[in-house]
């Protein structure tokens, strides 16, 4: 059994990292960049301090839910017009970001959403009071007071994402979770099965790990 499991992840772990890597590099900088302006947006449209838009919170609110709301794979099906829209194929790490990319971009809105409404009233009402633009209160109040909420955020936000592109081996979309499935469970290689659990928890372990140290870092 040991042999067949290494010749296989001699011959497909380098391909699957590969596409792993493709998968989440894309879909954790689109989750980061439009995660935090949409949470922004939500946040800011809901104050009476800010951007006070009751129907455009409840409408990007919605829609935020809705992908939310949707199981990942199902939501695969769902946007595949999309995908091949935007990559010009259906199958592929490139073609699996782009689900994966809207699962981030919702899930890690909320998640801005509710860090930014931990930051201590007091501080805002006292930058309000002197006078700071809503510009100057985002970029040096809200982004520094909320930075370690953002951080276990965003760390939540890769270690579900770990798991989804594991899932997106199942349509086509390669990587890790591929080889579990390939390789795993429809030809029985046992090994192969324990070595990418293995390797998926011990890099779950490094993420949070990480983003534990940094949000450390980041508490004053």
């Amino acid at each position: 059994m040991w042999q067949n499991t290494l010749t296989i992840l001699q011959r497909e772990l380098g391909k699957a990292l590969y596409e792993s890597a493709v998968m989440l590099g894309i879909s954790l900088v689109l989750g980061l960049v439009l995660g935090l302006v949409l949470g922004f947006m939500l946040y800011l449209s809901a104050k009476p301090q800010f951007w006070h838009s009751p129907n455009f919170n409840r409408i990007l609110g919605g829609i935020i839910n809705f992908v939310r709301s949707v199981p990942f794979i199902i939501l695969v099906v769902f946007t595949l017009p999309l995908t091949f829209w935007l990559t010009g194929t259906k199958i592929g790490p490139v073609a699996a970001a782009v689900p994966l990319s809207l699962c981030a971009i919702a899930f890690y809105a909320r998640l801005v959403e509710g860090a930014l409404c931990e930051v201590d009233p007091g501080v805002l009402e006292a930058a309000i009071a002197a006078g700071a633009g809503t510009g100057l209160i985002v970029r040096d109040v809200l982004l520094k007071e909320a930075a370690p909420g953002l951080i276990r955020g965003f760390t939540v936000t890769f270690i579900s994402l770990i798991g989804f592109s594991a899932m997106s081996g199942m349509v086509g979309g390669g990587g890790v979770g591929n080889i579990a499935i390939q390789y795993g469970y429809y030809r029985y290689e046992t090994g192969v099965m324990l070595f990418t659990i293995v390797l998926l928890v011990l890099f779950v372990q490094l993420v949070q790990y990480l983003g534990d140290k940094t949000v450390r870092r980041l508490t004053h």
